[in-house]
């Protein structure tokens, strides 16, 4: 046990009545009783908390004062690879190229993205990235980069004629058979 200087007694004690967070008021008042000598196990049994509860309150205090005994956030952006503005940066140098029309290529964001956190990732993490910064979705190219318009263009010619029409009335009327002789 820690004893506490008379001067950070006090201190504790204004910010047991100042506080008005719950759980930071019951962590502050277990390090409080700590020092009326009451025991740990006792101190569980006061405030209604596990004994280690109370050991990890009174650890936290000890190594790091009152701040120690704040409750750590949650939610957020807590397993983020860079801040929002690293992110923007970094999206900055593509979009000059595709605000002239043309199109994102994925492989090399992920490529730079990779080289800035320092480490590989998923093609998930690059779209997530674009999502969050309003960019819109990624659409497939519209043609194969190695076509060959000369050839769609024969084939198109070769293509048969379609069947006779059907009852719904579809496909092209089939030539009429009735002045033909064999």
């Amino acid at each position: 046990m820690v004893k506490l200087q008379r001067t950070q007694h006090r201190r504790l004690k204004r910010a047991l009545q100042k506080e008005r967070n719950p759980l930071m008021r019951q962590r502050i008042q277990m390090v409080v009783l700590r020092e009326t000598g009451m025991t740990q196990p006792e101190i569980a049994d006061v405030t209604g908390v596990s004994l280690s509860t109370v050991n990890r309150a009174h650890m936290a205090y000890d190594r790091g004062g009152l701040e120690a005994l704040k409750p750590k956030p949650s939610g957020g952006r807590i397993n983020q690879n860079m801040t929002l503005v690293e992110e923007k940066a970094l999206l900055d140098r593509f979009a000059q190229a595709a605000g002239a029309g043309q199109m994102l290529n994925i492989h090399d964001l992920k490529a730079a993205y990779e080289k800035a956190i320092g480490r590989p990732t998923s093609n998930s993490v690059v779209y997530s990235l674009l999502a969050r910064h309003g960019w819109r979705k990624i659409a497939p190219r519209p043609h194969h980069p190695q076509r060959d318009i000369e050839a769609q263009k024969r084939f198109k010619k070769k293509l048969p004629a379609r069947g006779p029409k059907g009852p719904e009335g579809r496909g092209r009327a089939a030539p009429s058979l009735t002045g033909h002789v064999h």
